[in-house]
């Protein structure tokens, strides 16, 4: 399984392969190391929770109840065919962003 990205731009201007090229190269220099990265924003590292926090259904009940503006993602019901959808956000241009899982339920 792997996470899918595509955005959807109602002015979106095509690149030529060397723009695209150009704009991977100017992005790559702007990466820096992972520690840069406030935790926040990163993955969880080891002993910054415990066991409980980590139980079985603890984390999305904890969503749940949050409202739906505060919560930060939404919830998908997929069926037999359809791909979940992980992740979807508006930028501040207006495209709509959506990742999802290349491998339908």
């Amino acid at each position: 399984m792997a996470t899918q990205t595509f955005q959807l731009d109602p002015n979106a201007a095509a690149y030529t392969d060397d723009q695209i090229v150009a704009k991977v190269n100017a992005a790559s220099a702007n990466i820096t190391r992972a520690s840069c990265v406030t935790a926040a924003a990163r993955p969880i590292a080891a002993l910054e929770i415990d066991n409980a926090a980590l139980a079985t259904g603890v984390a999305k009940a904890n969503l749940d109840a949050m409202s739906a503006t505060a919560v930060g993602y939404v919830k998908t019901s997929p069926t037999t065919g359809e791909f979940p959808v992980l992740a979807l956000q508006r930028s501040a241009s207006g495209e709509l962003d959506v990742d999802y899982d290349d491998v339908a339920i």
